[in-house]
Order: structure tokens, then C-alpha cells, then sequence
């Protein structure tokens, strides 16, 4: 009961001038330097239709962990806001807020109410009328009963099959049945989500992509990239991805190669500390999307060494469409995306992860060179180029057609 966005079929018509296309979005992604999926789809979105207005709901704020984690001032500059706040994000047709979530949902069963009440005031303020509810963060289901909004249900993880305690995953299915019962729409971004959700209803299929002339266009190496050989993970780390065990074995089985981990840090204490305590690990934390291909560029092997569980085959990894615009050596675990993928992408189960990387090394010992533009190499095999890989633009054009059956824009 799916059926994948159509390829790249025309952009949207021109609209008609003084038509609004509001639209409220409901992310489970701040918006800032560090940019995924549907900040991506957002921005193209935007630039497709020049009618539409977006109001990006951004996580909440949660004050009681704020505070405990010595964050004073970023609620006392949260209270002194109005009671929903807009920040400045470049763009007339987009405002970002951050609702507050005073109290832990433990101690407050209305929290994702009292969110939803947030976001409907805000959508008020700004004269949004009907506008389109594209719920991507499930915490948002209680506004299908406060509004009777077009409604759109985005899901890009399996939530359900992370960690987390037996009550937050009562809420979260919960949460989750109902946005897929009652959404107009449904749209997942990988076949696991579409065999998942789309098991009663009709679900829309509309995969990841990538920047593809962005990634591809030759950068400089970053001066924080140690020097030698370098084998780089970009992405958020994570227990629930990430496979620590693995990279710490990595690590020792390579003294003399930089093992580089390049992303948000979300590590429990004791595996980053793991981590750090070897000489040739490197935690760079996050850096800017527009950043980060000098990064996958200069590694000598890309490794994506990610646990094989029902979460991570519940994904369509960003970072598969990245290796293959970069066009760099890759070595990842079996999971959902990597796992039939050909060049530069090759696959190894854990046990024979290490040797694998190993073998890459010692079959790329240069810096990037015309493979990393996606031309052919000088074993004489065709690379990918640019047209081979999804954009996000062809993604969008995909997805506006999704939100046009729903508003009839």
C-alpha cells in the first residue's frame, strides 16, 4: 500500500499573485548549521512555490532539563520572549519557534497539549488560516483534535525501536497510531517505514537525497583534519546508530590511522569517555552543513560502522547519498541503504569490519583526487555522476505533489 513519489516530474505551476500556502511544521530537527532531511525539503519547498509560508515548529525547549544541565540563560532569554518566540532565519516566508515544556511529561500528563496549544497560538499570530499540519515529531498528535487543519505525517526513523523507557514508548505508539490512522497523508522515507505504516493505509514513498553540486564541488582540507591517514564517520552519534564497540576496536586495530568522528555528540558519558581515552579518536563535534563535504573529501575511507538493528533498518541514511556524491571509499556495516550498494560503497559484516577498512586503506593511500567528482578512475571503471544521484530538489518536487493531493494547491 505504497506508492513511491514519481520521479523528477515538473515543478509546481507559478501561483497566482496575493494566493497563501501556509504551511505549520512540526519538526523533530532544530533548524541552525547542522541541516537534515526536512530543513532540506523546507528550503526547497520554499523555493518551488513562492506562495508558501512556513512557520517551523522547532523541538521544545524542555526548562526542568535546561536548568539541571546549567542552561539558566537560555530559558531566562526564553522568558523574556513572547510566550512563543520568532527567530530571525533570513527568509520573510519562514519563522522558527520553540515552544517550552515547563514540566517533564512524568509529572505533567498534558505536556504535548499544552505544546500543541503553543503552536496554534503562534499559527494565530501570524494569520496562518487552514494551513497545511506536516507533523514530523509524533508529540504533536494531540493538534488533530484541536484543529481541523490538512494533515500530513512524515516519518524518517522507526522511534519506536529506539531506546527509551516502557512509558515513553506506550505514549510514543500511541502518539504514532494515531497520526497514521487519521493523517490525510502519510509519507515515510524508507521501504522498512513504508512496509510499517503502510501495512492498512496508503503511504507515499519519498526517499532521502543530497546537495549533489555542493558535495561534489572540490574543497580544501579543513586545518582540523589531523594529518596522515584518516578514516571518517560523519553523522550524529549516537548508541542507537552508532556501534561503539566497533569503533573502539577500530581504533586499536589502527594505531597509526585518525579515526575522525564528525557530528552532533548524543554518546551516553561512558562511551564518549571510551572514546576519547584513545590517542587516535576524534570527536570534532558538529560543523556546518556547507562544511562538512571538505571533510568526507579528504578521509581516506569513509566508515559507517552502525549497529544492524531494527531502528537503524528502519532508516534511509543521508550520509549513503553523501558517499556516493563525494565518491570517496566506503566501508559500512550491512544496514538498510548501504547494504546493496555498490561503488565507492562496500559492505562488511561486523566481524570482518576491521580487515575491511584495511583493505581500503591500503588501496587508497593519495588524497582526493577526479574520483571525489565522479568521473571515471584509473582502474578504469565508470563512476556515478551527478545525474546518478537523487537531489533534494527532485525530492521536493516529489513531496509538493504529496502536499498538493492534500491541499489542492
Amino acid at each position: 500500500m505504497v506508492r513511491a513519489g514519481g520521479g523528477v516530474g515538473g515543478e509546481p505551476a507559478p501561483r497566482r499573485s496575493g494566493e497563501r500556502h501556509p504551511v505549520v511544521v512540526c519538526s523533530l530537527e532544530r533548524r541552525g548549521p547542522v541541516r537534515r532531511r526536512i530543513q532540506l525539503l523546507v528550503d526547497e519547498l520554499l523555493s518551488l512555490d513562492p506562495a508558501m509560508e512556513v512557520l517551523y515548529v522547532e523541538p521544545a525547549l524542555d526548562v526542568v532539563h535546561a536548568l539541571a544541565a546549567g542552561e539558566a540563560r537560555t530559558v531566562l532569554a526564553s522568558l523574556r520572549d513572547r510566550e512563543v518566540t520568532e527567530d530571525a532565519v533570513g527568509s520573510p516566508r519562514l519563522r522558527v519557534i520553540r515552544p517550552r515544556k515547563w514540566l517533564p511529561r512524568v509529572l505533567d500528563g498534558r505536556a504535548d497539549e499544552r505544546l500543541a496549544r503553543q503552536v496554534v497560538q503562534a499559527a494565530r499570530w501570524w494569520s496562518m488560516e487552514e494551513p497545511l499540519l506536516w507533523i514530523n515529531d509524533a508529540h504533536y498528535a494531540p493538534l488533530l483534535d484541536m484543529v481541523g487543519w490538512p494533515s500530513l505525517y512524515d516519518v524518517t526513523d522507526d522511534w519506536l525501536h529506539s531506546s527509551m523507557t516502557p512509558r515513553e514508548a506506550r505514549r510514543l505508539e500511541a502518539a504514532d497510531r494515531l497520526l497514521v490512522d487519521r493523517c490525510d497523508a502519510v509519507v515515510v522515507c524508507s521501504p522498512d517505514l513504508a512496509r510499517t505504516r503502510g501495512s492498512h493505509r496508503h503511504v507515499e514513498l519519498v526517499a532521502n537525497a543530497v546537495d549533489v553540486e555542493l558535495f561534489r564541488t572540490a574543497r580544501p582540507r579543513p586545518r582540523d583534519l589531523p594529518s596522515g591517514d584518516v578514516v571518517l564517520y560523519a553523522g550524529t552519534l549516537h548508541e542507537d546508530r552508532l556501534d561503539v564497540d566497533l569503533c573502539a576496536e577500530l581504533s586499536d586495530a589502527l594505531p597509526g590511522v585518525a579515526l575522525v568522528l564528525l557530528g552532533p555528540d548524543s554518546l551516553q558519558a561512558s562511551s564518549r569517555a571510551r572514546l576519547m581515552s584513545r590517542p587516535n579518536v576524534h570527536l570534532l563535534g558538529p560543523r556546518p552543513y556547507a562544511d562538512v563535504p571538505a571533510y568526507l573529501q579528504h578521509a581516506d575511507v569513509v566508515v559507517v560502522p552502525h549497529v544492524v538493528t531494527p531502528f537503524t533498518e528502519s532508516l534511509d541514511p543521508i550520509k549513503y547519498y553523501e558517499c556516493l556524491a563525494v565518491g570517496r571509499p566506503t566501508v559500512a556495516t550491512p544496514v538498510a541503504g548501504f547494504r546493496d550498494a555498490g561503488w565507492p560503497i562496500v559492505t562488511a559484516d561486523r566481524s570482518e569490519y576491521v580487515e575491511a577498512v584495511r583493505a581500503a586503506l591500503g588501496a587508497q593511500r593519495g588524497g582526493p583526487g577526479s574520483d571525489a567528482q565522479g568521473v571515471g578512475g584509473a582502474d578504469g571503471v565508470e563512476r556515478p555522476r551527478a545525474v546518478d544521484v537523487p537531489t533534494w530538489r527532485q525530492r521536493a518536487v516529489d513531496f509538493s505533489a504529496v502536499v498538493g493531493s492534500v491541499t489542492g494547491w
